[in-house]
């Protein structure tokens, strides 16, 4: 693909990944997907991302120090979040714009994220939010829509401060402490409770009320987005609760988006009927 005219003033330079096709579904993309590029040399990731033999890209890629590349235009179907699952829907490259941030991940020492480059991050989604209907439930980890194969951009991402930008949902998490705990191996109807709530939030989870592998795998997903102080895969009070304060958060948002829109809507048609003419 020959170069394009990115979809953001926040972006600094253009590379066209040729690694991309068309959305299918969805007229525009309602979700944001964060990754760490989880290799040692940021230009290697975009070197890698640019090549047709990888087939592998993002829509954009972001640097330690807050420089901004834009491999594929936000109208199309760049191929990041691979195998992966999201409010019961498969297709997620379809539906989302990819975001590619660079730090060398699990695998070579994990170092915490600079502040230039999440400050950067949150300027491009933004930037992303002012463009498209995404709410804020449905700005995820690559680890959330793929558990079991992916933990990036792992338990260093600052979601709360993402979240206090205006960008994603955030509850402060409660404290860890003693309590009944669901963990492997475990059955029964709690456990069937706990899969349909994270079913509920959106990740791909079937509520057979066996504490699976699949089980464990979507719990260290969550505690890594949400109560990353300790990732284990046990459901204790702490993981438990803060499941259950975000769903609540995520209800009166969406309560408070749906007063918003009708206050809107009446505002509307008070306008125009207040200028119609008298008959």
């Amino acid at each position: 693909m020959s170069s394009f005219v990115p979809d953001s003033s926040v972006v600094e330079s253009v590379e066209a990944s040729p690694n991309f096709d068309e959305r299918t579904g969805l007229g525009r993309p309602d979700m944001i997907v964060l990754h760490y590029t989880g290799m040692q040399v940021a230009h290697d990731a975009l070197h890698r991302l640019c090549d047709p033999k990888a087939r592998v890209s993002a829509h954009y890629l972001v640097f330690e120090n807050g420089a901004i590349t834009q491999l594929v235009p936000e109208a199309k179907r760049a191929w990041h979040a691979g195998v992966s699952t999201w409010s019961g829907d498969t297709d997620i490259n379809s539906r989302s714009i990819g975001i590619e941030v660079a730090n060398p991940g699990h695998d070579f020492g994990y170092p915490d994220f600079p502040t230039r480059q999440i400050a950067a991050t949150i300027t491009l989604c933004r930037s992303i939010l002012m463009r498209n209907i995404i709410r804020p439930g449905n700005i995820v980890a690559h680890s959330d829509v793929a558990p079991t194969r992916k933990q990036d951009p792992g338990e260093r991402f600052p979601w709360k401060r993402l979240a206090q930008s205006g960008v994603g949902l955030w509850v402060e998490p409660v404290a860890i402490k003693e309590g009944p705990a669901l963990k492997p191996g475990d059955s029964g109807e709690k456990v069937t409770e706990l899969q349909k709530a994270l079913a509920e939030y959106g990740y791909g989870l079937e509520a057979t009320g066996h504490y699976d592998d699949a089980t464990n795998a979507v719990v260290c997903a969550f505690q890594r987005h949400f109560r990353p102080a300790q990732i284990d895969g046990v459901t204790d009070v702490s993981t438990r609760e803060t499941l259950r304060k975000l769903l609540l958060a995520r209800e009166l948002q969406a309560l408070q988006n749906d007063q918003k829109s009708a206050a809107s809507a009446n505002a509307k048609t008070d306008s125009r009927t207040h200028h119609a003419p008298a008959s």
